[in-house]
């Protein structure tokens, strides 16, 4: 096998390597369990999460000068008129219109400003630990956490039925724990827990 057919396998066993360490170290603090979860936590998690690449739309009412359409940058920034660069990435929509607003008041009475997501990029989502295809799977933005065992494979054997967690960085480190029981049943629409980009599900 030449060198650049080797590449796709080389960038899949890092992209699994670093998504190893995230579960270490996330591994190591507190977890949640799913049904433990609030009510407005369980909301805020539906809401989509910006990716670095994601077309943002923002306008501010009354103020067209003001408005634009514009890509995330690879630093997870975009630019503005007026207020200068705005790091999105990571940050729902919601947060983001929150931010914008709070710097426009130094310019505007009462600036009302509307955060869109035009174009969104393809997520990838890691499943490790006891199922049968362990990997780094591309997902759509809907993705679901009985989806992604279901990409794993299912359970092995050894895997425990009731330590499958949900780990995440963005927007803020986050470690969620679910049982087979309460994803099968779909209890309190744990099988329909939405994942995000860079998300990791581990079953121990």
């Amino acid at each position: 096998m030449t060198p650049t057919a080797w590449r796709p396998y080389v960038i899949e066993l890092v992209s699994l390597g670093l998504a190893a360490v995230t579960v270490a170290c996330a591994g190591a603090g507190e977890y949640v369990w799913y049904s433990q979860l609030s009510s407005e936590a369980v909301t805020a998690g539906n809401e989509y999460i910006i990716n670095v690449g994601d077309v943002v739309n923002v306008r501010v009412l009354g103020h067209e000068e003001m408005s634009t359409r514009v890509r995330a940058r690879p630093d997870g920034r975009i630019a503005l008129p007026i207020i200068g660069d705005v790091e999105v990435g990571g940050k729902r929509p919601s947060a983001v219109r929150s931010e914008i607003e709070s710097r426009l008041k130094a310019y505007l009475v009462m600036p009302s400003v509307t955060v869109n997501i035009d174009e969104t990029q393809p997520i990838r989502i890691a499943v490790l630990g006891e199922v049968a295809h362990p990997g780094v799977f591309p997902a759509e933005n809907t993705m679901r956490l009985a989806d992604a065992l279901a990409l794993g494979g299912g359970l092995t054997e050894y895997a425990s039925r009731d330590r499958i967690f949900v780990v995440r960085t963005l927007p803020q480190p986050a470690r969620v724990r679910f049982t087979l029981r309460s994803v099968l049943r779909d209890e309190g629409h744990a099988a329909e827990f939405p994942l995000h980009g860079g998300d990791v599900v581990v079953v121990e």
